[in-house]
Order: C-alpha cells, then structure tokens, then sequence
C-alpha cells in the first residue's frame, strides 16, 4: 500500500497521513500548524450542503431581491439587476467580477462538488471527477457571496432614507446561501474525498 504524505501549509515540512478519530486534528510537528481533521459524515454533509446550495441560488435569482417603494411607486430589484445596472453605466469590468464572484462561482463550484460527491456516495466515479474536484476547490476563495451581500446591506441602509426598503424571498435565500457555502467550506474534507476517488479507479 502506497503511503500518502502531506506538506504543511505553513513550514513545508512532510507528514506520513494517519487515520484519524472522529473529530480530531492532525497537526504539524514542527510548527503546530493544522494539517488535516477528521469530520464525521463529511460527504454526506458536504453533498447536503451543496444541493441545498443549488436551490438557494436558484430561488435567489427568480425571486425578487429588493423592492423600493417611494410617493407610490414601487421598484422590484432581482439580484442580476446591479450587475446590468453596473453595465449600463459604462463599468463593465465591475459588473463582471459582480457576476463572478456572487453568481457564477457559487453556482460553478457547488456543481462541481455535486458532480464529484453524488456519484461517490452511491459507490461509483464519474469522468474527469479529479479534474472538476480540483477546480472546485480553486473556485472556493472567489466565491464572495458575504462581500456581496455585506454591499447590499449598506446600500439598504443608505437608501432606508430616501424610500421604504421591502426585503424579498430572494434575499433571505442568499442571505440562507450565505451560511450554507460556510458550511460547506467547515464539513468539506479534501483529503477523504480523494481518498474515495483512489478507491473507484
């Protein structure tokens, strides 16, 4: 059996990888550094998370987000509205990493993990699992949906002077979305998924 090191994050130092008791920590010998944990039902929790992910994201953008009421009128925003709004005034470039980094990425990596996860939790492996598992986990540091989110509030918070504020289905969806891609960044266990793909070659 071929044994699996790993370098720490902090000094580089190389471990021999040893299984873990439930809820335990490996840490590194030289600096302390956290090295891997051992979460119970990690995949389970990991897969639960990243569907429920997908149908906040979904009910977050055919839901209205914002609506502003003022003298009468009343003003329903949806959550790509200040993207198209960011475009309309000549920043494209600002629109665009809006759209990444709030939609797109979120959308693209909680896929991505239910593409890799669904087919190991059922015993089997689907093509180039590696490959798409791999850029979920780059995806994860430019999904910034709590920046996008903490934007909105400001905004809100601004405007709750000049009109009345009426919160939507939507945005208490990607406020939920908010707390579901934390947990999905707490259960998910890198190493144990690499480990299950190992044993479906």
């Amino acid at each position: 059996m071929t044994q699996r090191l790993i370098a720490c994050h902090e000094c580089d130092l190389l471990h021999r990888m040893q299984p873990l008791p439930e809820k335990s920590k490996a840490r590194c010998s030289r600096c302390r550094a956290v090295l891997y944990a051992h979460h119970p039902q990690s995949l389970d929790r990991s897969l639960a998370c990243a569907i429920t992910g997908l149908l906040l994201l979904f009910i977050s953008n055919i839901y209205p987000f914002l609506s502003l009421e003022s003298q009468g009128t009343i003003l329903e925003t949806t959550l790509i509205t200040g993207t198209i709004i960011l475009s309309q005034q000549s920043m494209a470039g600002v629109a665009l990493l809006v759209l990444l980094t709030s939609m797109l990425v979120p959308c693209m990596m909680l896929a991505a993990l239910v593409y890799v996860l669904w087919p190991i939790r059922r015993g089997y492996r689907l093509p180039a699992s590696r490959h798409v598992f791999r850029l979920a986990l780059c995806l994860r540091p430019w999904s910034m949906t709590e920046v996008f989110l903490l934007g909105i509030l400001v905004s809100v918070v601004k405007l709750a002077k000049m009109a009345t504020i009426i919160p939507g289905t939507a945005l208490f969806s990607f406020l939920a979305l908010v707390f579901v891609l934390a947990a999905v960044g707490a259960f998910l266990d890198p190493h144990g998924i690499w480990a299950k793909m190992d044993e479906w070659r």
